[in-house]
């Protein structure tokens, strides 16, 4: 049996790429080419529930349809498809899927239960009908006009059968339509430009309609970082002071006046919003009062509402961050908010709203006024690219193309030390937030790791004290030497180096008390912060205050770094890097005593090598690379610094390596499996005797075979091995002394991965026997599974 413990995925940087269902109490928003379901106000901090695999590209829009069970999703591989979900919001089942956009679809308004409009990136704009069963049905498309796109749409109906389609995009106008809309049998009639609202100075990004008092209300936000107020009125509330023509107008205000079917409606300038500096990124009404919620792209949500006196709309209340000129994740900043949700349930108020680094911000309030930041997700955003245990097997440590190291870890206990339940998974640390991207790691202990991203340096980072201690507080994670750890670390602008806290802090006898009193509390500010938290860190927290001191750079490569792994004594780092020729196919070795590079260079590949591992017991390391063979060296000398090439495998597989990993010591010192891109699993073993490697099994899966590892121990005299595929799927294999691979267990197609797996580590700790696993995916999630073996 396998279950998911945990999945850590981030939110798709899109406008209209969530959605909150009151129905179910679930959001569903687009995490890569998944839609991941969560429960925001659910106690247990569970975080994604689950994630629904089909589009096979980013995906863009995320809605629930009213009144139904129905799920609508858009992509950028021109698709739209309809989840259905069961009376419990727990299994989703996909009914239908349309290929009639030939791009991208980038916005999507619905209007009740059966209509809605979708746009693509070419400008067309359709609509749909929706049946009871959740068949799509074209009624209409058409263009606003040539070189326009849709950004942002609306519905509205008006009265029966009349409806409004508001659409903004590409230019500084508001495009308003009309049409009948009947639903049996489904057709639209009467469709017409009514009116184009003239205005906004920029791209219009959002556009959301309230009725207010007989009255509706439509919003707009654009990229000149205003919000405009319209109202539009129906029949006898029309104002009809400018048809006198005897009345002498010195300004006016002009109204655009249409007839749908017999509604004569009047839609007409009304307020103006200021206060954001930067685009407006999304608009919510509030449902019962007139107040407007927006996001905006200098990382802040408001909410608005109208002087009672003056009419004139004022921030109500201001969340989020104080906007800084030129900030990026380098320096600190979430780089803006892109999509929010205004949520109320029991008597309360939610605000979500997700940011550049994919995670999501929530916050709540008893009354409107007063609002506390709660715990939300978090999770990578680009491809997880590798992942490893920390040597206790307590938490697990996870690089991306999104630039960041995160630290997961299990929630435990709570500040006051009592049990804290239920038990939950979340990110406790960042410990790196690069400029480029992230692609390897190994740990050389419980509190150090080194990595590689997309340059020709590996770093290495220690823990810093504040970390140490929350870990400490909350994972129950006992540290040793914490005294001596530095406080915090701290990214300089415009730099890629961590600098400890403690570093920082020297002053000199020229300098001034005042100058002084700023550097000591500057120093201790992230220290402070991480020190007085009484739950797991927030987005803001992790950004900031959770960096790891860089300690040292390792040079010697000469393109991108591919791979790395530590010996098991943790004396050694062995690594490598993109290659095209022999000359750069090779590993270098550092002594991470003195964090030089040995002399000898292993050699004997012709392209990148694509993983290295050294064997349990200390004594061999092994090579794998995209030139279909493998290399076996072995470590000699008294201080074992020196390697033997024991074996070089030609045609080992019949196309690239992708992975490799080597069985429990007690079952074989010399024993290990490679998976490859030809669909096999192959286990080998090295003869002392014949000083060569033999083949013991091979396996041939149904498709390419991309991450593989073992559980450290064997169990029941077997190994245990968990291989991850191309498109996903996760198998759990047993190998036993007869150089048998058996099926324990392959994982349910709901809770694995909807992309490649990249890699696969099986923590050391073995409970009950249930094995924790770590999977990283390039859907962009990194998953935590509990396997029964």
């Amino acid at each position: 049996m396998a279950s998911v413990e945990s999945i850590f995925i981030g939110c798709n940087r899109e406008l209209y790429t969530s959605d909150y269902s009151e129905r179910f109490k679930r959001v569903a928003f687009g995490a890569g080419i998944t839609i991941s379901i969560w429960n925001p106000l659910a106690n247990d901090y569970k975080g994604v529930i689950s994630t629904l695999k089909s589009h096979t590209k980013e995906v863009l829009c995320v809605k629930w349809v009213p009144l139904t069970s129905f799920l609508l999703s858009t992509s950028e591989d021109c698709t739209m498809k309809l989840w259905k979900v069961d009376d419990n919001g727990t299994d989703y089942e996909l009914v239908g899927t349309t290929n009639h956009h030939k791009h991208s679809v980038t916005s999507l308004a619905l209007a009740g239960s059966s209509l809605f409009l979708s746009g693509d990136a070419s400008g067309l704009l359709c609509f749909w009908h929706i049946s009871d069963k959740g068949d799509l049905e074209l009624l209409h498309e058409f263009t606003v006009k040539d070189g326009f796109y849709p950004l942002s749409l609306a519905l509205q109906q008006l009265s029966d059968g009349d409806f409004l389609a508001l659409i903004g995009g590409t230019n500084t106008n508001i495009y308003v339509y009309s049409f009948t809309y009947d639903r049996s049998p489904a057709k639209i009639a009467n469709f017409a430009q009514s009116a184009v609202l003239a205005g906004h100075e920029d791209w219009v990004k959002s556009i959301v309609v309230k009725m207010h008092e007989g009255d509706f209300f439509v919003a707009s936000g654009a990229q000149d970082r205003y919000i405009r107020l319209w109202k539009l009125s129906l029949n006898e509330k029309i104002d009809v002071s400018d048809e006198d023509t005897t009345k002498l107008t010195l300004l006016s205000n002009k109204q655009y006046k249409f007839t749908i079917g017999q509604t004569r409606c009047a839609i007409h300038f009304d307020a103006i919003i200021m206060g954001h500096d930067d685009w407006i990124s999304h608009l919510n009404w509030h449902p019962t009062k007139l107040e407007l919620l927006s996001a905006s792209s200098d990382t802040s949500v408001m909410i608005w509402k109208p002087d009672p006196i003056s009419g004139i709309w004022v921030g109500k209340t201001r969340l989020g961050e104080l906007s800084m000129k030129g900030a990026s994740t380098a320096t600190g900043s979430s780089g803006g908010f892109w999509s929010s949700l205004w949520i109320f349930e029991n008597d309360k108020q939610y605000i979500l709203t997700n940011g550049r680094t994919g995670s999501w911000r929530l916050w709540s309030s008893s009354n409107g006024d007063d609002w506390d930041q709660q715990l939300a997700i978090t999770g990578a955003i680009k491809s997880v690219t590798d992942l490893e245990w920390s040597e206790n097997g307590e938490y697990l440590l996870a690089t991306s193309l999104d630039q960041t190291t995160r630290l997961y870890a299990k929630w435990v206990s709570n500040s006051d030390g009592s049990p804290h339940t239920p038990t939950s998974w979340h990110e406790f640390a960042r410990p790196q937030i690069h400029g480029y991207d992230m692609v390897c790691i190994s740990c050389l202990s419980n509190n150090r790791f080194i990595s590689g991203g997309e340059e020709k340096i590996l770093r290495s980072f220690d823990e810093p004290k504040g970390v140490a201690k929350l870990l400490e507080k909350f994972c129950s994670m006992r540290q040793t030497h914490i005294d001596e750890m530095p406080e915090s670390a701290s990214l300089p602008v415009l730099g890629l180096s961590n600098k400890a806290e403690n570093e920082s802090a020297v002053t000199h006898e020229n300098i001034n008390n005042d100058e002084e009193e700023e550097d000591q509390s500057e120093k201790n500010i992230s220290y402070e912060v991480v020190s007085a938290l009484d739950q797991p860190p927030l987005e803001d927290h992790l950004q900031r205050h959770t960096l790891w001191p860089e300690i040292e750079k390792l040079y010697g490569h000469g393109y991108e770094i591919t791979a790395v792994d530590s010996s098991p004594d943790k004396q050694l780092v062995a690594s490598s890097c993109r290659s095209n020729t022999p000359a750069h196919a090779v590993v270098r070795v550092f002594d991470t005593r003195t964090w030089q590079q040995l002399p000898q260079v292993l050699e004997g590949h012709d392209l990148t090598i694509t993983r290295l591992k050294f064997s349990p017991n200390n004594q061999f390391l092994l090579v794998v690379s995209r030139d279909r063979r493998f290399s076996l060296w072995k470590r000699t000398g008294s201080d074992l610094q020196q390697f033997e090439l024991l074996k070089l495998q030609e045609k080992a597989h019949s196309r690239i390596i992708w992975d490799c990993c080597w069985a429990p010591s007690e079952l074989s010192d010399s024993t290990f499996f490679t998976v490859s891109r030809d669909k096999h699993i192959k286990a080998w073993s090295y003869d002392e005797i014949k000083k060569d490697t033999i083949q013991l099994a091979s396996l041939k899966l149904d498709e390419q075979v991309t991450a593989v590892d073992s559980f450290k121990a064997a169990i029941d005299g077997k190994a245990v091995i968990a291989l991850g595929t191309e498109s996903g799927s996760i198998k759990v294999f047993s190998f036993n002394n007869n150089n048998e691979f058996v099926l324990i267990n392959e994982l349910d197609y709901k809770i694995v991965p909807g992309d490649r797996v990249n890699r696969i580590s099986i923590s050391r700790n073995l409970q009950d026997k249930k094995l924790l696993m770590g999977v990283g995916s390039s859907d962009t999630s990194t998953r935590i599974y509990i396997l029964s073996v």
